[in-house]
């Protein structure tokens, strides 16, 4: 048969294959001539991973997900409140189960019309709500073998009895859910929230065999609950090591071939209540991550979860997301899309490895709960190196410490849970800024070993709040040099530093004198100044201006970049500690916390 000839431009192996020493020796010419070291180049995480800039064929390592063959994944909501309405608009627009956290005397009328052989259910850990649901399901017009979901129980005390008799009526029904949440939602790293699953489920496996179980049993009641990020592979790759970690429990334990039941949930962490519309970003892009990474069922949080109660909007836009990713996308087509990736199976190595380190150590200290206080120091101890990474924006967090938006129009929303009467705070309201009552968690039961429930945005976002509770906005006047080109990409960077805090930046525009600068700064009203220019402007005018800013009454005078002769107050730049500067100007206001 007649050979064909390829064009010139698509026959392989024209080129010589550059290797990674040529690519590092063109790489550190480059940074030569920036100051910059190839450490910069190399990410750590949280976990003390190191992430290359670069990986190749040198790395691969053969693929290993156990990603069961299927199409797909289950769309699931949360509903906190008993609203039948709420309720079926998420069925007909496209959820394919539910998850319940709702007193167990309204689930009877609230699934009143749903098909329980079509839609699962997952409960919320309560026991009256899990007897409740195995009358429903006894009363309803379906096989015990089509009911499927998981009535989330933590398998002690009266919940085993529950156990039993779900196990005896509905085979196919799970029970038990192993809720690494709360090691998430405390600020705790990918590896802590893997390793703390894999012992809460050890300890679970425990009571469900002492019980009576077989360990395929046991292994049979579980499904694991993780949190979903906006960090793409990371998330892709923490669900990819949770099942090989969960295959590895198996295997010693005697129970053969256990593939891991997931649902991922967009992490509540990473919400926001300033700029909430960017939790729509977030949240689509942990939604693609968790069904990449092979998770069962995918729960996306409304982009105003972290302010109040969910509109049908909200709700809608969050199973939307899902749908436009499953039937449009068909991101559920491809199983393991990430196999093979040089970079995905090094980082999935690398948390496995690190995460069955971890559940070691907690083994070694008596498994959960009673290693609960080494758990609780050592995710303290994360998130008090996240906050400062948060604090110095490092990390930053779009709409809030980077890109705030002072004019935004606060979203409004009920409260997600009733107060407590004696809290004071007015059920019927519907204040803006500041004082709904804190987002119910989503964790299931009783075990969250005491953590802490933190935002990344919370810091800053109390800031902002406290501005808009002042008489009048405060603020920071930017005392610009020269032209506008000479001055503006540092004016940009005070204003947006500033604003993070909710300081208003009132700016000099482009000024020809220091006199000018003062008169405009005099003007303004403000207390403290920062000085925004180039580094040529700084040479020729910063010392003069800042005599002048000062003997215009200025209190405190800031100065953008590092380098000035002149007598200022404090420095901003970038990686400056933003925080700390933050309260201390408020703190030189006497403004009160």
């Amino acid at each position: 048969m007649m050979e064909l000839a390829l064009p010139a431009e698509f026959r392989p192996n024209e080129f010589p294959s550059a290797s990674r020493e040529q690519w590092r020796d063109l790489v550190d010419a480059v940074l030569t001539k920036t100051g910059a070291s190839y450490d910069s180049l190399v990410t750590k995480t949280y976990d003390g991973i190191e992430l290359q800039p670069l990986y190749t064929l040198d790395d691969a390592l053969p693929p290993y997900a156990l990603v069961p063959a299927k199409q797909g994944w289950d769309v699931r909501q949360r509903h906190s409140v008993p609203d039948p309405v709420a309720l079926m608009n998420d069925l007909e627009g496209g959820v394919t189960s539910l998850w319940l956290a709702v007193p167990a005397a309204s689930l009877e009328g609230l699934l009143d019309g749903v098909y329980l052989d079509l839609a699962p259910i997952v409960l919320d850990g309560s026991v009256d709500a899990a007897r409740a649901m195995l009358r429903i399901y006894d009363q309803a017009p379906v096989l015990a073998s089509d009911v499927r979901g998981n009535l989330a129980l933590t398998p002690s005390g009266e919940a085993l009895d529950v156990i039993r008799q779900a196990r005896a009526q509905f085979p196919g029904l799970r029970t038990v859910v192993v809720d690494a949440l709360p090691f998430h939602d405390a600020g705790g790293s990918d590896t802590e929230e893997l390793g703390a699953s894999l012992a809460l489920a050890v300890s679970y496996l425990r009571a469900l065999t002492d019980a009576g179980l077989s360990a395929p049993e046991a292994f049979a009641q579980l499904e694991f609950r993780y949190a979903a990020t906006a960090d793409q592979f990371t998330t892709i790759a923490k669900l990819r090591a949770a099942r090989r970690l969960w295959a590895r429990v198996a295997e010693v334990s005697g129970a053969g071939e256990a593939v891991q039941l997931q649902h991922a949930i967009t992490s509540s962490a990473m919400m926001t209540r300033r700029d909430p519309w960017v939790n729509m970003l977030r949240t689509t892009v942990a939604c693609l991550s968790a069904g990449l990474g092979g998770a069962d069922a995918v729960t996306v949080q409304p982009f105003d979860a972290a302010i109040g109660l969910p509109d049908e909007f909200a709700r809608r836009i969050a199973r939307n997301t899902q749908n436009l990713l499953l039937e449009e996308s068909h991101l559920g087509e491809v199983i393991d899309p990430a196999a093979g990736s040089w970079y995905v199976e090094q980082l999935t190595e690398s948390l496995a490895s690190s995460a069955w380190a971890w559940f070691q150590e907690l083994e070694r200290a008596g498994g959960l709960p009673a290693a609960g206080e080494l758990v609780r120091s050592r995710i303290a101890e994360t998130w008090a190196r996240r906050s400062a990474r948060l604090a110095d924006r490092s990390d930053p967090v779009t709409g809030v410490s980077e890109y705030p938006n002072l004019g935004e129009k606060p979203v409004v929303r009920d409260p997600a849970v009733a107060p407590d009467p004696a809290s004071g705070i007015d059920s019927d309201s519907q204040a803006p800024w500041g004082d709904p009552p804190p987002i119910p968690s989503l964790s299931s039961g009783s075990d969250s070993f005491g953590l802490p429930r933190v935002r990344y945005a919370q810091a800053f976002e109390e800031l902002r709040d406290l501005a808009d509770a002042q008489p009048e906005r405060p603020q920071v006047f930017l005392a610009t040099l020269g032209p506008v080109a000479a001055h503006t990409a540092r004016a940009t960077f005070a204003a947006n530093l500033f604003n993070a805090g909710g300081f208003a930046t009132p700016n000099a525009g482009p000024t020809g004198s220091p006199g000018e600068v003062a008169e405009k700064f005099k003007a303004s009203g403000a207390r403290i100044a920062v000085l925004c220019g180039s580094e040529s402007s700084y040479a020729d005018q910063a010392v003069e201006t800042v005599e002048a800013l000062r003997a215009a009454g200025a209190e405190r005078v800031l100065l953008a970049g590092r380098k000035t002769d002149a007598r200022v107050d404090g420095q901003v730049y970038a990686g400056c500690p933003a925080l700390e500067i933050l309260n201390s100007t408020y703190a030189h206001l006497g403004v009160e916390r």
